[in-house]
């Protein structure tokens, strides 16, 4: 078997590192340029993770949980807004003061997510499927996040088909980007 856990174990796992990541940048002082370096790991880790779940997540709980089509629905609705958020904060410099208050507002809007998740949709999900269902969707959402874009596309579709025939294409043209990003440093 694949390492890793199950859907929940891996999608906590995911929230405990994006928490991280907040509290790393609230640890920087104020216009520190490593402020910067951790917002774009912090999309990078948002996007690939939000990907996962409305490839995998969504339509297990729309499929398998009772009046899942609704919660699915308020959960990419979350992800709706916060990509919009990181869109607005991929072009803004740490001293700008938009940045901290960008920073702030998805703060709040990923931990509210997160409770809305754990104490709401994964407790549902879990009493749904066995085992073996919710190992197999930790499985394709680990995969998922390695082809997963790593920035915003607030314009590209979040359910399916559509997004499976987009988004891993975003994937690829983002991480070329990261690539020559990263070389040209």
């Amino acid at each position: 078997m694949e390492p890793g856990g199950d859907v929940i174990v891996e999608l906590a796992a995911d929230h405990r590192e994006l928490e991280d990541l907040f509290s790393q940048i609230e640890l920087q002082p104020v216009d520190h340029p490593r402020r910067r370096e951790l917002a774009d790991r912090l999309t990078a880790e948002l996007v690939r993770h939000t990907v996962a779940e409305e490839l995998h997540l969504y339509p297990a709980v729309r499929k398998h949980v009772p009046h899942g089509a609704a919660l699915a629905d308020n959960e990419l609705a979350d992800h709706a807004r916060a990509e919009r958020m990181l869109k607005d904060l991929e072009d803004l410099s740490v001293d700008d003061p938009r940045f901290n208050d960008t920073i702030a507002k998805l703060k709040f809007e990923v931990a509210s997510h997160v409770r809305e998740e754990e104490h709401e949709l994964f407790p549902r999900l879990a009493a749904a499927l066995p085992p073996e269902t919710l190992n197999e969707l930790g499985r394709l959402v680990r995969r998922a996040r390695q082809t997963a874009p790593t920035r915003p596309h607030p314009s590209l579709p979040n359910t399916p088909p559509a997004n499976r025939l987009l988004v891993p294409g975003a994937g690829l043209v983002d991480r070329v980007r990261d690539l020559l990003r990263t070389h040209t440093r």
